[in-house]
Order: C-alpha cells, then sequence, then structure tokens
C-alpha cells in the first residue's frame, strides 16, 4: 500500500479533541479511526449530563450512525481507543480533574478545538465564556502539553462577516478581549444586553463577534507551538465519507429539507440567485487533518520554530460556487424521489425572494395548516409542535435576515495551494479540493440522507413511502381545486356577477397567490 504522509504523522500521536460530540468533532474521531488505524489514544472532552456520566455518553456516542460503515467494515475494536475525558470548555481549566489533566499533559500531540456555542441568539456571557474563553482555556492547556505537536482551531468564515469579500488571514481584533472578559464577568445579561450594539458595532451577532476575538487567542500562542486555523461555511451533509448524504445536523440546508420532506414547510426565504456557501462535513474534516499534519510540517522546515500561523477557508463560494437557481426545479422531485411515510401533506417547497412576501405566504401555507394540524394532533394524544416551531421561525427572521439576503466571497486560494502540495495518496484519502463535486448529485444525496438519518425513516420503506406520496398528491390536487371552486363561488357571492364574468377573474386571483 503507498505510503501516505497524512497517515504515517498521526500513527501513533495522541489527539485530544473538544466538541467531540458535536456533528463535526464525531465526524473527526470516525475519520480517524477508520483511515488512520495506527492513531494513539483519540481523548474526547466530554460533559457529563442529564444524569449521565461521560462513560454512558460515550456508549451513546459510539451507537452514532456516523458508525454505521464503520461497523460494517468490522472495526469496532479501533473504538476501544477513545478515552473520555469529564470536562466543559465553559469551567475553568475546562473542568477537567487534576489526574486527567496530567494525563493529557503527558500524553497529547494534537489538539483539535471544535468546541463552541453556534447560537446566534446567546447572550454576550453565554458566548465570551464559551467560544472567547473557552478558546482561552484550550490554548493555556496546550502550553502545558510536554509533546504537542499541532493544535487546530475550528472558527467560521462568517467571523469576518462585516466584510463581504474575505481573505484567508487574520484581520484586526474587533475589540479588546480582555476588556470583552471583564463585562462578561461584572454584568448582568440586561446591562449586557444594553451595550451589545455598540459593542459588536459591524458583527451581527455574539456568535461572530467572539469567534473572531477566539481567533486572536490562537495566534497569540503561535510562537510557541505550531498553529492552524480553519474557517468552514456553512457545514452540510457529507459528500463522500462516511457515507454520502450522511448528516445529523439540521442546520441549514438539511433543517428545512427535513421540514419540506414531511410537508410542513412549503415557503423558504431564499434569494436563489444568490450564493449559499455550502461546504460538506467530509471535507471539513479532512481539513482539520490536514492542517494538524501541515503545521506540524511547517516547523521541521522551519528548523523546528512554528512558522507563521495558518489560515485556510473551507468554503465553496469562489471556488465552486452553488446557487440554487442551478436546482431549484429540482428540488421538489428530489423530495419525491425519496419521500417520506411519515409525511403529512404533500412536499411542494417554493423559495420566495422578499422577507415580507414570505411572512404573507407563511400566514397561508405554515400558520393556518399548523392551527388544524396541531389540533388533529392533540386529539389523537401527540404533542402538537408546529404553531410553536413556525413562530420561531418567524421570530428569528429578522436576525437571520443578514445570512440570508447576503453573497459572500471567502477567497480559498491558500487551501486549495494546500491541497496541490499534497501528495497523491493523501490527496485521494483525505479530500479539501471539492472540484470534483457536482451540486445535483449531492442534493440528491442530501435528501436521501436526511430521511435516513434526520426523519429516522429506513429505505427499507421507500417503496410504501412513496405510495403515500401519489396518495397526497392526489389529496392534494384535490383540496387545490376545491379552493380554487370556493374563491370562484366567492366572487360570484359578492360581486354578484355571473359565473362566466367570475371565471375571467379568477385568474387574477391565481396570480396573486402565485406571488405568495
Amino acid at each position: 500500500m503507498a505510503s501516505s504522509s497524512i497517515t504515517d504523522f498521526y500513527a501513533g500521536r495522541n489527539v485530544f479533541i473538544t466538541g467531540a460530540t458535536g456533528f463535526v468533532g464525531v465526524t473527526i474521531v470516525e475519520k480517524l479511526l477508520r483511515d488512520v488505524p495506527k492513531v494513539g489514544n483519540l481523548y474526547l472532552l466530554m460533559r457529563a449530563k442529564k444524569g449521565k456520566s461521560v462513560e454512558e455518553r460515550l456508549e451513546e456516542l459510539k451507537k452514532n450512525s456516523v458508525f454505521d460503515r464503520f461497523k460494517e467494515m468490522q472495526l469496532e475494536s479501533r473504538l476501544t481507543k477513545i478515552v473520555p475525558i469529564e470536562g466543559d470548555v465553559g469551567l475553568d481549566n475546562l473542568g477537567i480533574s487534576p489526574k486527567d489533566r496530567q494525563t493529557l499533559i503527558d500524553n497529547v500531540n494534537v489538539v483539535f478545538h471544535s468546541a463552541a456555542t453556534l447560537d446566534f441568539f446567546q447572550s454576550l456571557k453565554e458566548t465570551t465564556n464559551i467560544n472567547l474563553k473557552g478558546t482561552r482555556r484550550v490554548v493555556e492547556l496546550c502550553q502545558q502539553l510536554k509533546q504537542l505537536d499541532s493544535l487546530v482551531h475550528v472558527s467560521s468564515a462568517y467571523v469576518n462577516a462585516y466584510l463581504t469579500e474575505v481573505e484567508e488571514k487574520l484581520y484586526p481584533s474587533p475589540d479588546d478581549p480582555e476588556k470583552i472578559i471583564q463585562l462578561a464577568e461584572t454584568l448582568n445579561d440586561e446591562a449586557l444586553k444594553a451595550l451589545e450594539k455598540k459593542l459588536l458595532k459591524d458583527h451581527p451577532n455574539t456568535y461572530t463577534f467572539t469567534k473572531h476575538l477566539a481567533e486572536h487567542e490562537v495566534a497569540n500562542a503561535a510562537s510557541s507551538f505550531p498553529c492552524g486555523i480553519v474557517r468552514p461555511s456553512m457545514i452540510t451533509a457529507a459528500w463522500k465519507e462516511p457515507i454520502p448524504g450522511w448528516t445529523i445536523s439540521k442546520n441549514g440546508p438539511q433543517g428545512f429539507f427535513m421540514g419540506a420532506s414531511k410537508g410542513v414547510l412549503r415557503r423558504l426565504p431564499l434569494d436563489p440567485s444568490i450564493i449559499m456557501d455550502y461546504i460538506p462535513i467530509d471535507v471539513v474534516v479532512n481539513g482539520i487533518i490536514t492542517t494538524g499534519y501541515y503545521v506540524n510540517a511547517l516547523k521541521a522546515k522551519n528548523a523546528g520554530r512554528p512558522a507563521e500561523l495558518q489560515i485556510f477557508h473551507l468554503t465553496s463560494s469562489t471556488y465552486k460556487p452553488f446557487r440554487f437557481d442551478l436546482m431549484a426545479d429540482k428540488i421538489n422531485s428530489y423530495l419525491h424521489d425519496y419521500p417520506l411515510n411519515s409525511a403529512v401533506w404533500y412536499p411542494n417547497l417554493r423559495l420566495v425572494k422578499s422577507l415580507w412576501v414570505f411572512r404573507l405566504s407563511a400566514i397561508l401555507f405554515h400558520f393556518v395548516p399548523a392551527f388544524f394540524l396541531d389540533i388533529v394532533t392533540r386529539i389523537s394524544g401527540g404533542r402538537p409542535i408546529l404553531m410553536r416551531l413556525h413562530k420561531n421561525v418567524w421570530n428569528s427572521l429578522n436576525t437571520l435576515e443578514r445570512f440570508i439576503f447576503t453573497e459572500w466571497h471567502f477567497d480559498s486560494k491558500r487551501l486549495l495551494a494546500l491541497s496541490k502540495s499534497m501528495d497523491v495518496v493523501d490527496r485521494k484519502k483525505f479530500v479539501i479540493d471539492i472540484g470534483e463535486l457536482t451540486w445535483d448529485e449531492y442534493f440528491s444525496n442530501t435528501i436521501r440522507g436526511v430521511r435516513q438519518y434526520l426523519s429516522k425513516e429506513s429505505p427499507k420503506n421507500l417503496e410504501k413511502a412513496r405510495r403515500k406520496d401519489k396518495i397526497l398528491l392526489g389529496l392534494h390536487v384535490a383540496l387545490q381545486l376545491l379552493f380554487w371552486f370556493g374563491i370562484f363561488k366567492l366572487i360570484v357571492w359578492i360581486s354578484g356577477v355571473s359565473s362566466a364574468k367570475a371565471a375571467l377573474i379568477l385568474p387574477v386571483f391565481y396570480y396573486l397567490f402565485g406571488l405568495l
């Protein structure tokens, strides 16, 4: 078998991972265990919560669908390399016991810091503690590690969201981190909220603001040990690995495909002509692992001294741009290729360019059906949630508008140069160049993955779901005919015109409804 520089680098090295139970973290674990058989121990920072110990949470982690292919390959014995470390990036010293901390100090060689709070609506107090101070705590641990070869910090392409043209470089800090930490620690949430707009300046939310500050925590340590920062954009389902279309994340397109396939999400505020920067999870993970190797290799070339901080964009906007214009007419066909047996109505998703038009259409196509479906759910003994879900979307629109209708261009020349510098084996095993990605095929796989991994519907019931989809189509058409017949009769009754004249007026109403 041909040699792999990256695989050879990680062989025998122990890796410490924060955020290991998240979308990125658990995929890193699977990739390392599957493709780097001689990797050392993987120390995962985990919280004990909901009355479960970290050992119990680890057993739950091992049941994650990310390991489905892993288990088919009969690699379960490698799961013994996982070592849970009880802790929390939001606590002093990461909440790690002195004994466990010493274990890390003596053994860890590579650190992947992916833990963060991703909530755009989180208070500045909380995001400062998790994103900023949490990163500082990880860096402080790294400074104590006896055999540290590299630190990779998972940031976000949107840390510079106040710019629409962004390069792979460190931009000036938006504020003094010490001042922000002091304010977060001394002021209550109400007082901090009053200062928030002034502090954030051009940043759209506390998430991008604190993640930007966190990059400078890593930059401050870059002269002490090899450091790299990766900035993924919107992380989406797997392109190739571990299984095409695999996902456990409901963020971004996966979330609205899930709602659309149920038949409850029928309108989406989105301009199909705008570039949406999506990047598959496996490309992100490959970028993280490759960066860990690369920054250490630079140190070796630099006479044993850490090179300058390396920053890479894991993005698609300037290299493989995607617009929904490319497949707006295909989304619904994909939804009907892989329908849900649990669908409550016939899927039919439309993209709406205007936020106020979306609000108007949401009343008719979301809230009215949700009201009646929740009544049916309540009568049948279920838990009505649709009205609440649609209200949450409605209330978040103003905050999310900037991300929905802004086009960013994230330069990725350095990442592509890194890919070209890799040997042939590594380029195939740790793919970070998305040049061969075909968006049509990718989103078809994504919708199939959403069906299986988010909606928990087995491929075995697909034919049954397709039969139900045809029945729902018949009901959908029947309801539309009934609706327009009702509108026709209403025109006759209100205006007093003849049926012939009402028939001429009806297309006007049909056109107006078609705008929603």
